[in-house]
């Protein structure tokens, strides 16, 4: 099983994916896209009706979404660099192969299916009533462009990322408590903020009655597992068996 581990850290180079220094170029231009992103979104905090009250940027989802990208995407600028580096020496390949670890890892099991939970809600509600997700003097504030690059674009890495890039998968248990256990303390936080300021968070639950916000909540937190097994079906009929030895727990 390490053996397998090992040869898909350092073998990953030889597949059929762009070598390194073009995925270092591809990770580099999508960090500073993330980084450009987030600096506009935080430049309108002074007309963001959200931004004021308790909590700030941080109670939104979409926010939290887009500094996960960022984090990851600078992971994967990191590990481009060690890989790089490691071809002149073996001093780095331990430090590499953890990198590598985490990469997978926060892809995985949140990078690819918040992502991906992120566009599909928000897009659901915005056709079904944008009222209850996205009112409509946001578009006084937010411009159109930046709003699909938090709600639509982010997509696009995602998936650029799963067809040029293997990603290991953990077993199938370990991946869900970890996205489940991320949901679960974005939901503590959402309650927070309401028995702290009064707020909700979003529109939405500002008109469910209780029984309600527990079925909409709990069917939020349940979409996300099909999402994960969508990156892993993805990752499965891009990559074949290439290092399918974990198999489904």
């Amino acid at each position: 099983m390490r053996g397998a581990r090992h040869w898909a850290v350092t073998g990953r180079g030889s597949m059929s994916g762009p070598p390194r220094a073009a995925r270092l170029a591809l990770h580099l231009a999508l960090l500073l896209w993330y980084l450009f992103i987030l600096s506009r979104n935080l430049g309108l905090s002074e007309r963001h009706p959200g931004a004021a009250t308790y909590g700030g940027r941080w109670k939104y989802l979409t926010f939290l979404d887009l500094v996960l990208q960022a984090i990851f995407f600078g992971i994967c600028v990191l590990m481009d660099l060690l890989a790089l580096a490691a071809k002149r020496g073996r001093r780095l390949q331990s430090l590499a192969q953890h990198v590598n670890t985490l990469q997978d890892r926060i892809f995985t099991n949140l990078a690819f299916p918040v992502g991906s939970f992120v566009v599909l809600s928000f897009w659901l509600l915005y056709v079904y009533d944008r009222e209850l997700v996205y009112p409509r003097e946001m578009d006084d504030i937010i411009p159109q462009w930046l709003n699909h690059a938090m709600h639509s674009v982010i997509l696009m890495p995602l998936l650029m990322e799963v067809w040029l890039v293997s990603h290991h998968y953990p077993s199938r248990v370990s991946g869900l408590v970890m996205l489940s256990a991320f949901c679960s303390l974005y939901l503590i936080w959402v309650m927070w903020i309401h028995s702290v300021s009064g707020i909700w968070v979003y529109p939405i639950l500002a008109k469910l009655n209780p029984v309600a916000k527990v079925v909409f909540l709990a069917v939020a937190v349940i979409s996300t597992a099909p999402l994960y097994l969508l990156g892993e079906k993805l990752e499965h009929i891009r990559w074949g068996n290439v290092h399918w030895t974990q198999k489904i727990k």
